[in-house]
């Protein structure tokens, strides 16, 4: 008799409405396979959304539940702006703290976070150290904790400043919204630096359209103004004058294109107890469309994978 193929599991059946703190939003839970017990909290960074993050969460799911909550400003969630706050790295962090009690009650947990999404879950077990022993393993996948461990020339780093304290204010956000960050103007764009452009330089022209169809999706479901005050706290950000009584396992890529490695490792080492680099053999910061399991792959190392498939700590 044949045997029967395990029908591969849709993340995208798998997402819920939430509402945290008067904010409406989303969460993907991914339930664990059997004998199964790690609970996995992927935490994305500020080019994201829940479906550019589904092949990680295809991938790490064979190690447990997943559970990846939207941001507020981000996937279409809704922002701090309606209930009167702004999205600064203090009430993102309060946020995360807020998901993880009403998500893992008295559970331990796994936290991955990927690039600016680090800094928040750093800043969240700062203001609350009693969350540390909650968390059996953490991961930072391209993270950072300082504003100078971006490695980036004057002129690009002066003009990404520029742009995102411009796009905090409420009149030019409105202005990137309603007419930079439509269709036409987005794919424009994409088309013109893509011979040059890191994401997508290496496509044929079905691919090419596939990720820049994914690009303007991202563009629009998030929040405008958000992006910009994140994108300008970014470059202010200072975590080091509080410790965190944890390891952390940090990912790093060799060509990335934002961070210098051995800045980010010194900062790292500032505030956690020991900091584990584990290199991931890729090029760039990340990929623009990591839609299934293969494309994240090369993100999880393999030293990696074996911290995630031993039995988790309990509390």
């Amino acid at each position: 008799m044949a045997k029967q193929k395990t029908q591969r599991l849709e993340p995208s059946d798998y997402i819920v409405p939430i509402n945290i703190n008067g904010m409406n939003g989303r969460m993907l839970k991914l339930p664990a396979p059997k004998n199964k017990k790690r609970e996995i909290l992927l935490v994305y960074g500020l080019h994201a959304s829940i479906e550019r993050m589904g092949g990680f969460t295809e991938d790490l799911n064979q190690y447990g539940s997943v559970t990846l909550p939207d941001l507020p400003g981000f996937g279409g969630m809704d922002t701090f702006y309606k209930i009167g706050e702004k999205p600064t790295i203090d009430n993102y962090a309060d946020y995360l703290a807020t998901v993880i009690k009403l998500r893992y009650g008295r559970k331990r947990l796994t936290i991955i976070a990927m690039s600016y999404g680090f800094v928040l879950v750093t800043r969240m077990l700062q203001k609350y150290p009693n969350m540390v022993n909650k968390v059996d393993l953490l991961v930072s996948l391209v993270g950072f904790v300082h504003h100078e461990d971006f490695d980036m020339n004057n002129n690009k780093r002066n003009f990404i400043k520029f742009v995102a304290w411009s796009g905090r204010h409420y009149l030019p956000s409105r202005f990137l919204k309603h007419i930079a960050f439509r269709d036409l103007p987005i794919r424009a764009t994409y088309k013109i630096v893509a011979k040059n452009h890191r994401k997508l330089h290496d496509a044929d022209k079905e691919e090419l359209n596939r990720r820049i169809d994914f690009e303007v999706k991202l563009w629009k479901m998030n929040d405008a103004r958000t992006k910009g005050y994140v994108a300008s706290d970014m470059f202010k950000v200072n975590l080091c004058g509080i410790r965190v009584e944890h390891d952390v396992h940090h990912v790093s890529i060799k060509e990335d294109h934002f961070f210098d490695n051995n800045v980010v490792e010194q900062h790292m080492n500032v505030i956690y107890t020991k900091v584990n680099v584990i290199p991931a053999d890729m090029e760039g910061h990340a990929p623009t469309v990591i839609a299934d399991a293969e494309a994240a792959a090369p993100f999880i190392p393999k030293k990696l994978r074996r911290l995630l498939a031993r039995k988790p700590n309990k509390l």
